[in-house]
């Protein structure tokens, strides 16, 4: 036998090229992906074919909304959890929110997050894992429930009309770079000034005057938002209708019929270390200092499943975060775990478990939706889902996707449901110490 060896030696590479030219399949794999997307060649036709669009509960008679070139998934998915209630008061289907007030109130209450961050962690190296996490990954777009819950509680919603889209809402690129820049040396000024010997009020001196910064920054791109403003609307049977001058936590008390703090996020971590009915939590992540704390209570996805149908029966939709990108077919609207059939293409074993996905790095939460409708067999069973997404509605039934329940499986993390609905083994863990996982643990991942 010949001994292996660390260097990848040229006869090793001659008999990979045997062994590819002598494999027919392969060549002509090769011969369809060099000239056809590999997504046209893997495409399962038969699982296309067989997954019906149409459930036997839905919620949904309403517009999609348009998060564009944004990362606002979570306060979009959010605040369409709180737009039936509000469209009933109002008798507007029309209506949304202003996912861009949301954002706004993310973006300073992150800010002021992160520099907290930055003063508790000034001693520690500035190559540390948990300093260098927070450096590369501060002020994104993305979030989770808990964030948004604590958002809303704090800062109220508006109207969309209260405080509309700006260029920058819809593509944060360039204003979420000038704040990182902000951000970072403002970081470090903190560091050296800690360093220096200046006390925990010296620096939140220094951060406040970084926040007025931040305040102008934001200003500049999102608008200055409402303190109040005039509310008047006309309802779906032309009637006029005038409310008076209300403050965003005014119309967020009269317009949001969702108690938010009677919901906690279940969580699939499929991770044998981390047992089903555990409360599990992640260092340095949230949004707003003495906000609600991001917590999660892991979940079996059988519980998971059952808890969301019943919830859609009863008639409201569920918020829920998942790994959008894998087994999608975008402009179908399409997700099934065996959409496609990589493997085959190949002629390799690709398949991997979910667990294996998630240690591996390979697989994650990445984005948010709403699940608004679930087709039930006789026996009560979920076969499929129907999704509210945030991508406008030029793709899939008018931006209503379809996901086989084989999909929920592998590719959800996350559902929000009312306590009040939980079994009594999550019930207890309520109230239980969470498990903490460090910030870069993929529980931590933001949709996005």
């Amino acid at each position: 036998m010949v001994a292996m060896t660390a260097e990848l030696t040229f006869d090793q590479i001659r008999a990979f090229e045997r062994g590819f030219s002598a494999d027919p399949a392969k060549r002509v794999a090769q011969n369809a992906v060099s000239r056809t997307d590999l997504n046209e060649i893997a495409l399962n036709r038969d699982r296309v074919v067989h997954l019906p669009t149409t459930v036997s509960n839905r919620l949904d008679d309403w517009k999609v909304t348009d998060q564009k070139k944004s990362g606002r998934c979570w306060l979009f998915s959010s605040l369409n959890l709180l737009r039936p209630g509000a469209q009933e008061r109002l008798g507007k289907r029309d209506f949304e929110f202003s996912q861009n007030y949301a954002m706004y109130w993310d973006k300073l209450e992150r800010s002021n997050f992160f520099l907290e961050d930055v003063i508790a962690t000034a001693q520690e190296p500035v190559d540390s894992r948990v300093v260098s996490f927070l450096l590369h990954t501060l002020l994104g777009d993305g979030g989770q429930w808990d964030m948004a819950v604590s958002l809303y509680l704090k800062h109220g919603v508006v109207p969309k009309e209260a405080m509309p889209e700006t260029q920058s809402s819809s593509n944060t690129a360039r204003m979420n770079s000038m704040l990182r820049l902000l951000l970072r040396k403002a970081a470090l000024d903190v560091r050296t000034r800690a360093r220096g010997g200046a006390s925990v009020e010296e620096l939140r001196e220094t951060k406040e005057q970084v926040l007025a910064e931040v305040h102008t920054i934001l200003n500049v791109h999102l608008g200055t938002p409402p303190t109040s403003f005039d509310w008047e609307w006309i309802d779906d049977d032309k009637q006029f209708h005038r409310d008076g001058t209300l403050t965003p936590q005014e119309f967020f008390a009269k317009y949001v019929t969702v108690n938010l703090t009677d919901y906690v996020c279940l969580v699939d971590d499929p991770r044998r270390e981390h047992p089903k009915g555990a409360a599990l939590t992640v260092a340095h992540l949230g949004n707003v200092v003495g906000g609600q704390p991001v917590r999660y209570l892991n979940a079996s996805m059988p519980v998971m499943k059952r808890l969301a149908a019943e919830r859609i029966v009863a008639g409201e939709p569920v918020w829920f975060g998942c790994d959008t990108g894998k087994q999608s077919l975008r402009d179908e609207g399409l997700w099934a775990a065996d959409l496609f059939e990589y493997g085959q293409v190949y002629g390799l074993d690709l398949s991997t478990t979910k667990e294996e996905r998630v240690v591996s790095g390979e697989s994650e939460m990445t984005h948010a939706m709403l699940l608004t409708g679930v087709d039930l067999d006789e026996a009560g069973a979920s076969r499929r889902w129907r999704v509210e997404n945030s991508w406008g509605d030029t793709h899939a039934d008018k931006g209503f996707y379809t996901m086989a329940d084989s999909w929920f499986d592998e590719y959800v993390f996350e559902v929000a449901i009312r306590k009040d609905a939980l079994p009594d083994d999550l019930r207890r863990a309520l109230d239980a110490d969470p498990i903490t996982l460090p910030a870069w643990d993929p529980m931590g991942a933001l949709a996005r």
